[in-house]
This record gives C-alpha cells, sequence and structure tokens, in this order.
C-alpha cells in the first residue's frame, strides 16, 4: 500500500523523498564521537573453559585495595585491671619482653602508658608473628594516644586531640541544712561543691560560719566533644553569701581567683584546717572542762571528725614541735614567720617531724582522740604575738593584688562575669 501510494506522486515529491531518507540513514550510521579501535592480543587467544592465573602488582595497588588484601593483623581490646601495668597488658595479649621495652623507649609520649587506671582499656593490633604493630589508648575524654610501629622496628606516638567546645552554666543554692546538701540540691557534683569550698576556704569557716539562709551562685564551664557531653570543667566565677556578707571571686587566666577588684582570694591562712562532720565547742575562754572537771579556758576551736580525717597545715611555715604528751596527746605546732603560731592537738597519728618545712595545705596529722580527748576530734588553736585569738575572727594579713601588667585585662574580664552572673540570676529568679 505504501509502494503504490509513494508511486502516484509527483515526480518532485518523489526525490525530495530520496534525499531526506538518505541523510537520516548517514546521521543514524555515524558515531557521535571518534572511535578508537584497538585489539587486546591476550583476551584473543584465551581459550573457553581454561582457567588461567591474574598477576596483581599489590605494590601499585590503591591505599583501600592494599588494607583489604594485606591486614592479617589481630585487634584485641585489653582492659586494665588492679595492678596493671604495660608489661602485664603486653604479656597478656603474647608479646614479648623486647615488644614492651621498645614501646616504652619510644621519643614521644612514653609517660603516657605508665599510669595505667583499672577500667581503662588498651586497643592492640598484632600480626601473624605476634609483633605489635599499633596500639591504641584513650588517655582522656578528650585525647587518644596511638603508637606504631616503624620500619626500623622502634615506635612512634602520636597524640590526637578531640575539638572541645565549653560552654558556660550556672546554678545557684540556698543553706538549709548544710552546704553539702544544698550543693547536691543544686546539681552541681562533689568535686565542684569542694572545689567552691576551697575557692572561698581562706574568708569562710566552712565548719563553723555557715547558717541558714546563707546561699551561693556559681558559673562553670561544660565541656562538649561533637555535641555530646563530656565533662564538666572549671568554676569561672562564683559568689557566696554568708551571713549577709557577699564574696565574689572571679578565675584569671593564670588560674587563681581574684575578687573583682583584683585582690587574690587566696591568702596566708585557711579559716578551717580539716573538713568538719559536726563541732563539739565553739571559742570559749571560759569553758567548763568535761574531763578535768573545773573551768578552763579554751583558747581554741574544736572540729569533731572521725578518726583519721587528714588535718592540713593553716599556712606555710616550720614545725617547731611534733610530739606527745598526757594532755595534748599527739600535737604539732606551727610557726608562721614571726608573728603567727598555729597548733594542732589530739592526733591519732603525726605526718610530719620537728623542724620540717610545710606548705599551706599539706597533711600534717590525722584526727584522733590521744591526750585528754573524750571523742576523736581536732583541737586548733591559732596565736598572734603570742596571744592566743579567735581563729574565725582574726584579721588576716590582707591578699597581694593582680599583677599590674594583668590588671587592665582582668578588669575586662571581670566585669563580663559579674554581667553573666547578673544575667543568670535574673533568669533563674524568673524560671522560680
Amino acid at each position: 500500500m505504501v509502494l503504490s501510494s509513494l508511486k502516484k506522486l509527483p515526480k518532485a515529491h518523489k526525490w525530495t523523498l530520496s534525499i531526506v531518507a538518505a541523510a537520516l540513514l548517514v546521521f543514524v550510521l555515524l558515531p557521535s564521537e571518534s572511535v578508537n579501535a584497538s585489539k587486546n592480543t591476550a583476551v584473543a587467544s584465551l581459550e573457553i573453559g581454561k582457567r588461567y592465573d591474574l598477576a596483581v602488582d599489590f605494590d601499585n595497588l590503591p591505599t583501600a585495595t592494599v588494607s583489604a588484601f594485606d591486614n592479617k593483623a589481630e585487634k584485641k581490646v585489653y582492659v586494665v585491671r588492679k595492678g596493671d601495668n604495660l608489661a602485664k597488658i603486653f604479656a597478656r595479649a603474647g608479646l614479648s619482653p623486647q615488644e614492651t621495652y621498645r614501646v616504652s623507649k619510644m621519643k614521644d609520649h612514653a609517660n603516657k602508658l605508665l599510669n595505667l587506671m583499672p577500667g581503662e582499656s588498651l586497643s592492640l593490633e598484632i600480626d601473624e608473628q605476634d609483633q605489635l604493630l599499633a596500639l591504641s589508648y584513650v588517655y582522656s575524654p578528650t585525647e587518644t594516644l596511638f603508637v606504631t610501629r616503624q620500619d626500623d622496628n622502634t615506635f612512634a606516638g602520636k597524640l590526637e586531640a578531640k575539638k572541645v567546645d565549653s560552654r558556660i552554666n550556672y546554678a545557684q543554692g540556698e543553706i538549709t541544712s548544710s552546704f553539702w546538701n544544698a550543693g547536691i540540691k543544686a546539681n552541681l557534683s562533689e568535686s565542684q561543691i569542694m572545689s567552691l569550698a576551697g575557692i572561698f576556704g581562706w574568708d569562710i569557716d566552712f565548719a563553723l560560719e555557715l547558717r541558714s539562709g546563707d546561699n551561693f551562685h556559681v558559673l562553670f564551664e561544660e565541656h562538649y566533644i561533637d555535641g555530646e557531653f563530656v565533662e564538666n570543667g572549671d568554676i569561672v566565677a562564683a559568689q557566696f553569701v554568708n551571713q549577709g556578707e557577699k564574696y565574689t571571686a572571679i578565675r584569671h587566666t593564670d588560674g587563681n581567683y581574684y575578687t573583682p577588684e583584683g585582690r587574690s582570694l587566696r591568702k596566708s591562712f585557711l579559716r578551717a584546717p580539716v573538713n568538719f562532720k559536726y563541732i563539739s565547742s565553739n571559742f570559749n575562754p571560759n569553758r567548763f572542762h568535761p574531763i578535768q572537771k573545773r573551768y578552763k579556758p579554751h583558747n581554741g576551736i574544736d572540729y569533731r571528725a572521725a578518726k583519721g580525717t587528714p588535718v592540713l597545715a593553716a599556712g606555710d611555715g616550720k614545725v617547731i614541735q611534733a610530739g606527745y604528751n598526757r594532755f595534748n596527746g599527739n600535737y604539732v605546732f606551727i610557726q608562721h614567720g614571726e608573728k603567727y603560731t598555729t597548733k594542732y592537738l589530739h592526733f591519732s597519728k603525726i605526718a610530719v617531724k620537728n623542724g620540717a618545712k610545710v606548705r599551706q595545705g599539706q597533711v600534717i596529722g590525722y584526727v584522733g582522740a590521744t591526750g585528754m580527748a573524750e571523742a576523736p576530734h581536732l583541737h586548733y588553736e591559732f596565736l598572734v604575738d603570742g596571744v592566743h585569738r579567735n581563729p574565725r575572727t582574726v584579721t588576716l594579713p590582707k591578699a597581694e593584688p593582680i599583677d599590674k601588667k594583668e590588671a587592665s585585662a582582668f578588669a575586662v574580664l571581670a566585669s563580663q562575669r559579674l554581667e553573666q552572673i547578673n544575667n543568670s540570676k535574673r533568669i533563674m529568679l524568673a524560671m522560680n
């Protein structure tokens, strides 16, 4: 039918259709790109059904391919047990003492492996010849130590640190029963509670001077890695209101705490030289002595605490007496310069010797009930020019100011921290 129809067309139309058809045929047959012909003679000579070995140059393969073919190492994780060290863990892994020696002698970061803690873990990569190829050790929440074997059979260590983001958080609390309970209620950690007491420990006796209604406000860092909380950081600023008097602390870049005016909170003496449970008697020059059954001046303070509680030197000084008598029991007297003397009585055990130099906060003995004592406690005396003074209220030497070179930078920082404290107080007030 198509052919009969074409025959009936005029001659001119037949020529036009012929030309169009020829053009379409050329367009279809010609390739869109130039084609390079090649002949693989090896493939041409292969026989059907016959197996051939394929030669692979492993040295020139991409890295990922090499590891897939060549990775014959065994990876195991070993948890650190109590009393473990690197040698013991390597022995459990079947590694020789020579491997332990080589790792311990590597140039960089070998000391990181000296103080392994129970519960931590080491990831070891060991080959078929029982040789250590690599080791990884999570040294801290933010740092991992990687140890790799070198071509000369030595080891090299590299410490990789994850990026840590710091954020400022805040907490506040009011004392109703105890400072400890108030801190827990404010969602502070045990470490943060102790740090807060340490910051103000030169101005406030946390054993004697806290009252119901006292309150505190704290700004502290929180550390995050990849958006996940890792750990609490430092307290960067804090306020403590004790019996109506407000104390403020700002942490400077040197790691020390200062008042907003730049005076160091660290003073020559701690207000309380021992952590306490409760106080058996306060400063009282006319106290009735429970053992001697007579009124006797009690020129000091008794801190009632469990036997064995560490007692700290209130300030830097020199031990001028350390011994025992039937009244004081085990005792230590410390001279602080020419003007001040502190005395500590009724120790269960003395931790320093006569003539020794001591630093503020150093353990000098342990609470006991030796001598004329009814129960375990520390009797503490503070003398100025040989005269007994109340340790709670005696005026202490003024704290040193911040270095003049740092004064302007600290002033800016202090202003920022005070503004943060005030803003967080307003937020907490609005939430309540």
